[in-house]
């Protein structure tokens, strides 16, 4: 979970979100030597007081500066549309996860299981306990298993919303009247804190998501227990 003084990425909790964590380093490893590189240039012409009055045009270096950055964009063109892929795919889901976006509150539903529903709403801050995080958690945790392949399908109620987790590296929109879906794995256990990232009225900022990725056991007692 990202805190202050924190300007990096949240550490990746699926293997969509180190990929992208990927990209961004691979990106910026060539930034920097762009950035480096026409500094020097810069530099270098701004303290020659020297000048070749007689070069009106030397097509050699000017097919040069124009064939390296089209190369360099190959460099980032071709990742970025493999990820892209990436993203956009659905594996086998084992488990669906309905979502429903309201103002200004999260509905989920297993739609494996029988009866299996609720509101998410946030916790208020005279009712959180020591441990808690303002305006983060919430009454009742989306509890899904790790190492599992799962789709999640977003819409809403009223007006547009957006569920987002950043260490899932997962962002869907949740428009009224259309269905998203996307899907994630998790690779590990733990508490993954996101919220709406779509400004959708006066309480936007306080319909967190919280979910808990629990081993594949602690889930079906969870199911049995909530079923019951």
């Amino acid at each position: 979970m990202a805190t202050w003084t924190f300007l990096g990425l949240q550490d990746g909790a699926s293997p969509l979100m180190e990929q992208l964590i990927f990209f961004h380093d691979h990106i910026m490893v060539v930034l920097i030597m762009i950035i480096t590189f026409v500094g020097y240039m810069l530099a270098s012409v701004l303290s020659n007081s020297l000048i070749n009055r007689f070069m009106l045009e030397h097509q050699t270096i000017e097919l040069i500066w124009t064939a390296v950055p089209a190369i360099i964009l190959i460099f980032i063109a071709l990742p970025s549309l493999r990820l892209l892929y990436l993203l956009d795919e659905v594996n086998n889901p084992s488990i669906t996860l309905k979502t429903v976006g309201h103002q200004w509150y999260w509905s989920y539903e297993y739609s494996d299981f029988l009866n299996v529903e609720f509101d998410s709403y946030m916790t208020p801050t005279n009712e959180l306990d020591l441990s808690g995080f303002r305006l983060l958690d919430v009454d009742n945790r989306t509890v899904l298993p790790m190492n599992t392949q799962i789709r999640i399908v977003i819409t809403a109620a009223d007006v547009i919303h957006s569920w987002t987790v950043p260490a899932l590296g997962v962002k869907a929109d949740a428009i009224p009247g259309r269905l998203n879906q996307t899907s994630f794995l998790m690779s590990r256990p733990g508490l993954f804190y996101g919220q709406c990232s779509e400004i959708c009225g006066a309480n936007h900022s306080f319909m967190p998501i919280v979910i808990e990725s629990v081993n594949t056991n602690s889930f079906l007692n969870w199911i049995s227990s909530y079923s019951d």
